[in-house]
C-alpha cells in the first residue's frame, strides 16, 4: 500500500499538481497569449504565401499566353513574308516585261525613223 501511495504522490508531483494555482493561471495566459502570436505570425505567413502563390500563377499564365500569341504571330509574319515576296517576285516580272516592250519599241521606232525606205530592185 506504501508503495501505491508512493507512486502517487510521485505521479501528482512529476506532473505539476504541485504547483500553486496562481503560478499555473500565469503560466497559461503567457501560454495563451503566445499561441495567439504565434496564430498572428502563421496567418501572415499564409498570407504571404498565397500572395506569392497567387502572383506566381499569374505570371505562369503570362507566360503560357505569350507563348501562344508568339507562335501565332511567328505563323502569321511566315505567311506574310511570303505574300510580301510573291508580289514582289510578280512586280520584278511585270518591270521586265515593262522593260522587254520598251526596248523592242525603240528598235520598231529606230527601224522605221531610219530614213530609209525598204529597197527596190531596177529591173532593166
Amino acid at each position: 500500500m506504501w508503495l501505491g501511495l508512493a507512486v502517487a504522490v510521485g505521479v501528482a508531483v512529476a506532473t505539476g499538481c504541485g504547483q500553486s494555482p496562481e503560478d499555473s493561471e500565469a503560466r497559461l495566459a503567457a501560454l495563451e497569449a503566445e499561441g495567439k502570436q504565434m496564430d498572428h505570425a502563421l496567418d501572415a505567413v499564409e498570407d504571404r504565401l498565397l500572395g506569392s502563390q497567387g502572383r506566381l500563377a499569374m505570371w505562369n499564365e503570362l507566360g503560357r499566353r505569350h507563348q501562344e500569341v508568339s507562335a501565332i504571330q511567328c505563323k502569321v509574319a511566315d505567311a506574310h513574308m511570303a505574300a510580301i515576296l510573291k508580289h514582289e517576285g510578280k512586280q520584278n516580272q511585270k518591270a521586265r516585261m515593262v522593260k522587254q516592250r520598251n526596248s523592242m519599241a525603240s528598235v520598231d521606232a529606230t527601224v522605221l525613223t531610219s530614213g530609209k525606205g525598204p529597197t527596190q530592185q531596177r529591173s532593166n
